[in-house]
């Protein structure tokens, strides 16, 4: 199957004349020129994908990942000072891991969508439906790169946004003092998306070789998901979240979405393989293959993988999450691997924590909801790259897909018309069903929370951070002890014991003023006068 991530990396060497290296440099900041056939405006296209690549492990690698260990699902896994300074909140502005690099890539790609948005509506050489499709493409790009940072640099106060560059912004006023709120990023970025919404296809009018590039349902759930995290600050855009989620789960025929459920015992694993990247729940990921792409899913197994393969052992679970699934919940050992228990990695039956495999995660446990590229023996150079230092897999990077959209509009039905709310119960029994749950839904504050914590776990862009903090409960959630296991091989009885409830810390402190933001990397202040950092960093 002809897969669009291919077509991009053909294009490399076309992309990277169509954007700018510093998107304060007026004398960078133009119009391409030369644009004129079909292959032109799909190069262009394929620069808005510039990070799906392994030369981009530092935005699709780990990336807002190390922003992530934040939360108390997850720890850094192994030892790394400047991750640990993240997770402690103790980051500086000349630190942060490869999550300095996301916020002038994503910049980067705006300056890129900006292009296109320009050039191409006037372009009179190619087809009105390719020219919708690259304006709507560059539109959802612009949004999402927003998406991809705004959360984590910008507030309500006393920081406020980050800056606002438009396919009409003159460069003379790129250089403006930030927006007095973040509530200005999500406007834009909600219209943006509900922009690209009117120029794309449908999921079912794009062919299989297209797959990969937005539609319609994606850019409706990325706008809710804007309207999700602006709700924080104003509650009033929870009617956006219902809005935007409410169209996607309305749309019918073949475009119709739902979750993925193959009837078996444990469909949430199943969901977990590339077969299903494209199942009822797709919405939009980033795609891979076994030659070059993210490589975020390599990083996160136990460190070294036994001399199978080099996995790298960073961000593992914590105990926290593991007992956060309600008893019977399959997603729970889809998730997170636990010592004893078996899993097939490179053709071996792996016993986690045997004499034979050991384990290496600080928390003693480690992931597995993404471990199926690696499943069989003859997995190396047809699922996963050969060079375990470049961990692309055939496993697509999910960044939304329907459970989102379920939960999101669960959390604006519970905001806006109370606990109990009959709707919300229906959506959230929903998720419960696949989890092969009682569907007893309360449709509580706490179910929600929970179910949203438990469905998402790990994934590329919902953020357990990020709900942490716009629900308020971030201080005291991360006073609280983070907790792991440990295990060892017990020899005379051929058992492995384990001990849980074990602190991997006492507690940590969040200012929920200073901390709610990270202070802006260093290259933020590239070309700029007006820039000014976040408070107290």
């Amino acid at each position: 199957m002809k897969k669009i991530i291919l077509t991009i990396i053909s294009l490399l060497g076309i992309f990277l004349l169509s954007g700018c290296s510093d998107f304060l440099n007026p004398d960078e900041y133009g119009r391409p020129e030369g644009w004129q056939t079909e292959a032109d405006v799909w190069g262009a296209i394929a620069a808005l994908y510039s990070n799906v690549s392994n030369d981009s492990e530092g935005v699709t690698g780990r990336g807002i990942m190390w922003f992530e260990c934040c939360s108390d699902n997850m720890t850094v896994g192994r030892k790394q000072d400047e991750g640990n300074q993240i997770r402690n909140f103790q980051m500086s502005p000349s630190n942060g891991r490869d999550a300095k690099d996301t916020y002038p890539a994503m910049y980067q790609i705006n300056a890129k969508a900006n292009n296109i948005i320009n050039v191409v509506p006037n372009m009179n050489t190619i087809s009105d439906v390719l020219k919708n499709k690259a304006v709507g493409t560059a539109y959802f790009w612009r949004g999402l790169s927003m998406l991809w940072i705004a959360p984590y640099y910008g507030d309500n106060g006393p920081n406020g946004g980050i800056p606002i560059i438009l396919h009409d912004t003159e460069p003379s006023k790129m250089d403006e003092p930030r927006p007095a709120s973040v509530l200005m990023n999500y406007d834009q970025i909600i219209k943006d998306m509900q922009t690209a919404a009117e120029y794309l296809p449908y999921l079912s009018e794009l062919p299989v070789s297209e797959y990969g590039l937005p539609h319609k349902a994606a850019a409706w759930a990325f706008a809710a998901r804007a309207a999700l995290y602006a709700s924080q600050w104003d509650k009033s855009y929870y009617n956006i979240v219902n809005e935007m989620c409410s169209k996607v789960m309305e749309l019918s025929g073949p475009d119709k979405r739902d979750l993925f459920d193959d009837g078996s015992a444990d469909p949430f694993s199943a969901l977990w393989t590339r077969e299903n990247n494209f199942s009822s729940e797709y919405l939009f990921s980033l795609l891979g293959n076994a030659t070059d792409g993210p490589k975020f899913h390599g990083m996160s197994f136990n460190q070294d993988g036994w001399g199978l393969y080099n996995t790298w052992g960073y961000y593992q679970p914590t105990y926290n999450l593991y007992k956060a699934f309600e008893e019977g919940d399959v997603r729970r050992d889809a998730t997170i691997l636990f010592p004893g228990q078996h899993i097939q990695f490179v053709g071996r039956d792996i016993h986690f924590g045997s004499y034979a495999y050991n384990i290496s995660s600080d928390t003693g446990l480690t992931f597995r909801k993404f471990m199926s590229p690696w499943k069989e023996a003859d997995c190396i150079g047809k699922e996963v790259s050969t060079n375990g230092n470049n961990a692309s897999n055939t496993l697509g990077m999910c960044f939304m897909r329907f459970a989102d959209v379920l939960l999101m509009k669960a959390e604006a039905l519970i905001a806006l018309n109370g606990e109990g709310n009959s709707e919300a119960k229906a959506l959230l029994n929903r998720i419960r069903k696949r989890a092969r749950l009682p569907e007893n839904s309360p449709a509580t504050w706490a179910e929600l929370k929970n179910q949203r914590r438990c469905e998402l776990a790990f994934e590329f862009m919902p953020s357990r951070h990020i709900d942490l903090i716009r629900w308020g409960d971030a201080q005291k959630v991360y006073a609280e002890p983070t907790l792991k296991v440990t295990s060892s091989y017990n020899w005379s009885t051929y058992q492995i014991d384990v001990v849980t409830d074990v602190h991997y810390d006492e507690g940590r402190t969040f200012d929920p003023v200073k901390n709610q933001v990270f202070p802006l990397p260093l290259k933020a202040f590239d070309g700029s006068v007006n820039m000014v950092q976040n408070i107290g960093y």
